[in-house]
């Protein structure tokens, strides 16, 4: 099995790896972000995202993600220095198309509609390659603390999001009055990651069945009959 150069690993610790770059005021940043243009970074991300899913996380070298960015590593570095860095900037790219979406979303009505529309097309029917690089990249947050607090952000925001849409959901007669958008936002996180974790290491995975199944939570969700409950009293 071949290995990237050593200065291509992830490196397992550093002193700054608290908390994701994208949480830092822009003033407290690295000069690579401050002063890289931000198209130029998007750009960059989604050639990572490309070079992920085609060679694997853990397979793909620096190097790759240069090539299918159609640049030269060295120029790489100045933009992103590490793979880690490189899992910001998707996270950042996929955090404001997702913020877009959410927003079209609270303006329009049949949320409920078009919420399970979205989970079929961008979840179930997700390239098994993309979703195993999700699944590749949650494996290293085990381990990576840096990749972990990235992964953390991006999760929080996504239930904040969600959170948004239910309460537009209830503010427009589409939810039931007495659902807590919270738990609802929770429940919908975890049966999406679940799912995409499926779809990945699931050579049958039945995308039409596991749709059925998924809309079927989403009407019981929106119409108040899954709530929270305390744990049974034992006998």
């Amino acid at each position: 099995m071949t290995t990237a150069p050593a200065s291509e690993h992830l490196s397992p610790d550093h002193a700054a790896l608290d908390r994701p770059g994208q949480d830092l005021p822009a003033q407290d940043r690295p000069a690579h972000e401050r002063q890289a243009d931000p198209a130029q970074r998007d750009r960059i991300a989604a050639a990572a995202e490309r070079a992920f899913v085609r060679h694997g996380f853990h397979a793909a070298t620096m190097q790759q993600v240069a090539e299918e960015a159609g640049m030269s590593a060295g120029n790489l570095y100045r933009y992103f220095p590490s793979k880690e860095a490189l899992v910001e900037g998707i996270c950042m790219l996929d955090q404001r198309e997702r913020a877009a979406v959410f927003d079209a979303l609270v303006d329009r009505g049949g949320i409920l509609i078009t919420l399970a529309r979205m989970l079929r097309e961008n979840v179930l029917a997700k390239p098994r390659d993309k979703a195993g690089m999700f699944v590749e990249i949650v494996a290293e947050a085990a381990r990576n603390p840096r990749i972990a607090a990235t992964t953390r952000a991006m999760d929080a925001e996504v239930r904040r999001g969600l959170t948004m849409l239910i309460e537009a959901a209830k503010a427009k007669g589409e939810a039931a009055a007495s659902l807590d958008a919270g738990f609802a936002a929770r429940l919908l996180s975890t049966l999406v990651n679940g799912l995409i974790k499926r779809r990945a290491l699931e050579p049958d995975f039945d995308v039409d069945a596991e749709a059925a199944m998924a809309i079927g939570v989403l009407k019981a969700l929106f119409a108040g009959d899954i709530s929270p409950s305390n744990p049974p009293e034992a006998p």
